[in-house]
């Protein structure tokens, strides 16, 4: 058919695919997140839908939930072909496996879309399926088809352009000689699913050592084993949290200043990849942990317990987060004296929960403090906003304050006499402690802090400096 005004020849229909192809997500497993968020027992309820079939379940979640549209992952650069076909007359038809609803929420949001349509109750509009839909909306039977997974193999030998969207190049080629228009996003899902596995977090988890240190038993062989083995364990299961932590996030993810870039927030992970991913570290956990005593297991699924009820419900809310954070450090310093069988003293047990509650603090002050900057007065998924900013300082400077006077009622205690010879030059800690503490807090009032001020100590030369030198200091006293 020509164009009368431009005398052009008007190109077929293109259907457009959407999970995967459109966005770089999947609105099915994006569904189950958003309930599961809301009532962690719904997954039970899920099971029984998908027994009366994968459409139901599509129904049941599109009924239950809404996708917000706002901030889906694009495949950018495919969005951009969009475009240019829009500004050429072409007609644009969004199709998908997904159910109805969102499929044509989505479409509303984009408006360039002339229709769009998605699997209801009864039909699952996948590969045959939707071949047949595209048929009997093409009497012609010529029209473009974008896809992107096996499934859209059928579709692809009955269309007279093929786009694949971030697809295999063995998948393509079944379509013989046919030429193909690719629009494929570069980096390794490997890569990615390191990176959402944050192994920089796994420093907090050398607190497993702090036991093994301060008994002075740093010299046995088997106590230092057993401790590394400790923090393996620890590691895998932080990596299992963090995992489900930022499915369970994406909407708040998708719309902070820095953490849209994450694997899972940007899509340049599938989301597959988290539901596989996060069990399979869990149960490494828990079979790395087994090697040690009851005691250590339990600690660690205590922890993992206590981290999975934060991120369901104790994350919003106010200042009970904050407790909970110092809380789940604390457990990675029992751990470690569960690990080599030793006490954990109270002193030590006490300078970590006003340690790790300041620093705590420290951390939502400073996501305040970026809020402000942004034109925001809300933290995304908190119960904090942009006027508990004097609050949140005042209580994380008593907090902070509180660490190092425990740390000087410990100096003088009479159990201190009896592990160190000097425990005189224990106080040389003190201004070195303060001196940390203020330095943190002042760049933080100036708007210099990273959000996370544990990784930013950890990584600061300063810091590491400071740190040193107090370890120095201790060793002395010994």
């Amino acid at each position: 058919m020509a164009n009368q005004s431009t005398g052009a020849i008007k190109k077929p229909p293109l259907f457009v695919d959407l999970d995967g192809t459109l966005i770089k997500t999947d609105l099915l497993l994006e569904s189950v997140l958003l309930l599961v968020k809301r009532n962690p027992f719904s997954l039970f309820l899920m099971v029984f839908w998908l027994l009366k079939g994968r459409t139901n379940l599509k129904h049941q979640l599109a009924q239950r939930v809404e996708i917000s549209c706002e901030n889906l992952p694009l495949n950018t650069e495919f969005f951009d072909y969009l475009q240019k076909q829009l500004e050429d007359g072409r007609d644009l038809i969004l199709i998908s496996a997904s159910n109805e609803k969102p499929v044509r929420a989505i479409s509303n949001h984009f408006g360039f879309f002339i229709d769009a349509i998605g699997s209801d109750k009864d039909i699952n509009l996948k590969a045959e399926n939707k071949l047949l839909r595209i048929i009997h909306l093409t009497p012609d039977e010529i029209f473009s088809y974008a896809g992107n997974s096996k499934a859209d193999v059928p579709i692809w030998n009955e269309a007279s352009d093929v786009i694949a969207v971030n697809c295999t190049i063995e998948l393509a080629n079944e379509n013989g000689d046919k030429s193909i228009q690719r629009f494929d996003s570069p980096g390794s899902m490997l890569a990615q699913f390191w990176k959402a596995m944050r192994p920089h977090q796994w420093l907090k988890n050398g607190l497993l050592f702090l036991p093994l240190l301060l008994s002075h038993q740093i010299d046995q062989i088997d106590l230092l084993t057993q401790t590394l083995v400790g923090f393996i364990s620890f590691c895998l299961c932080a990596s299992s949290v963090y995992i489900t932590n930022d499915m369970l996030d994406l909407n708040s993810d998708r719309q902070h200043h820095s953490k849209y870039n994450r694997p899972f927030a940007s899509g340049d992970l599938p989301l597959i990849y988290g539901f596989l991913g996060a069990p399979l570290l869990l149960l490494a956990s828990f079979l790395t942990a087994s090697i040690l005593s009851r005691e250590f297991f339990l600690i660690l699924l205590a922890y993992y317990l206590l981290t999975t009820l934060y991120s369901f419900s104790l994350k919003q809310f106010f200042l009970i987060d904050i407790l909970t954070l110092a809380s789940l450090y604390t457990l990675r310093i029992v751990a470690g004296s569960a690990a080599i069988s030793v006490i954990t003293t109270h002193w030590l047990l006490a300078f970590s929960f006003f340690m790790f509650s300041g620093l705590a603090l420290l951390k939502r002050f400073t996501e305040i403090s970026n809020l402000l900057n942004q034109g925001k007065t809300i933290i995304e998924g908190r119960a904090y906003n942009t006027g508990n900013k004097k609050l949140l300082s005042a209580a994380g400077l008593v907090f902070s304050v509180a660490a190092v006077l425990v740390y000087m009622f410990y100096i003088v205690a009479p159990e201190t006499t009896v592990l160190y010879s000097s425990p005189g030059l224990l106080w040389a800690v003190c201004p070195l402690l303060l001196y940390l503490l203020g330095r943190i807090w002042g760049m933080a009032f100036k708007g210099k802090l990273d959000e996370d001020p544990l990784i930013f100590a950890i990584s600061d030369h300063k810091s590491q400096f400071i740190v040193l030198l107090s370890g120095v200091i201790i060793w002395l006293a010994i």
